[in-house]
């Protein structure tokens, strides 16, 4: 990094990234087309982020360069004038959701240092997230009950005052069975594995006390920016499906290894922008009033050492060039499921 006043300036500019994606993915909201809705924020947050003065990399991104024509792991963004940094970003964090006009999606950039945001061809991981009361008591390898336990005694409340938010999926059914009859209350969401680890980190601002269960390695990854900035903890251990032994031997993974948030982002300055797409428990939508589009975001920072909610007014004729915001779509993203 080359300074503190450089950094302040990057985390305005990522957050004009992810209100441009947000913004134009909006007007799709709800027509019932994911891939539509992701393209759209993947062209407007790509556009913005080729203007911000830093040497990014995209560590996490759309995919590869052969299934990703945007964003793909491995693509330079920015001016290349500016500090050298892992960039991540997830355009829409529930892209069901946008399509289908339900809660929650939200848009995402998160950076660090250059070379220190985990990166693997895997596709999921177990997690535990907890805010900053919960730090030091978790462990992956203990059982669900034991991590409640702990976390309940280290926030002074007892085992049923405690929320646990999974990712709705058969593989973490045996999770929410266990956490049920350990009186453990228990929040399934459908999508946005991204927003509801942030809420799970946030404490005083959440109705989370923690996140458990596998979803998605990258989201993992782009979660892990915000965690560190809040103070929070995590543990995460990758979950190979059949074929991807293979994967982890070629990357020199161990999937046993137990990834503590260290593991995740190595660096100490790292930071994460948000804007919601669809009303939720995080974030409010965007909304749009007489050629004027409303958003709401946040940033979580240690370079600057924050976290600032930021309510945005934007004239849409800025965003007249994208052809989602005159009512047209199209699409070319290959489609990821959590």
């Amino acid at each position: 990094m080359k300074g503190r006043r450089i950094d302040a300036r990057v985390e305005l500019e990522f957050l004009r990234a992810t209100e441009a994606a947000a913004i134009v993915s909006g007007k799709l909201v709800g027509r019932g087309d994911k891939n539509a809705v992701d393209q759209a924020a993947v062209d407007a947050m790509r556009s913005v982020l080729g203007e911000v003065d830093i040497d990014g990399l995209v560590v996490i991104g759309e995919g590869e360069k052969d299934e990703a024509p945007m964003l793909y792991i491995g693509e330079h963004v920015g001016t290349g004038d500016g500090p050298a940094m892992d960039v991540a970003v997830d355009p829409i964090d529930g892209t069901t959701l946008a399509s289908k006009g339900g809660h929650g999606a939200i848009s995402v950039v998160a950076a660090a240092e250059r070379g220190s945001l985990f990166h693997t061809h895997i596709a999921y991981m177990d997690k535990i997230i907890v805010g900053p009361a919960g730090r030091g008591h978790i462990s992956i390898e203990a059982s669900v009950e034991d991590n409640v336990r702990s976390v309940a005694k280290a926030m002074g409340r007892p085992v049923t005052e405690i929320t646990v938010a999974l990712l709705e999926r058969d593989r973490n059914n045996e999770k929410v069975r266990r956490l049920r009859e350990f009186g453990a209350r228990v929040r399934l969401f459908g999508d946005g594995d991204v927003a509801n680890g942030i809420i799970a980190a946030l404490e005083e601002r959440s109705r989370i006390d923690m996140l458990m269960g596998i979803g998605g390695a990258t989201e993992g990854v782009v979660t892990a920016c915000a965690v560190k900035c809040l103070g929070g903890d995590m543990q995460c251990r990758l979950w190979l499906r059949e074929g991807e032994e293979e994967v982890a031997r070629e990357e020199g993974i161990d999937p046993n290894k137990v990834l503590t948030l260290d593991d995740l982002c190595r660096s100490d300055l790292a930071m994460l922008a948000a804007t919601g797409v669809t009303d939720g428990e995080f974030l409010q939508g965007v909304s749009y009033v007489r050629g004027h589009a409303y958003t709401q975001s946040i940033i979580i920072s240690s370079l600057t050492d924050t976290m600032r909610m930021v309510d945005g007014k934007h004239d849409l004729r800025s965003f007249s060039s994208f052809p989602s915001v005159n009512g047209q779509a199209t699409s070319h993203v290959k489609e990821h499921v959590v």
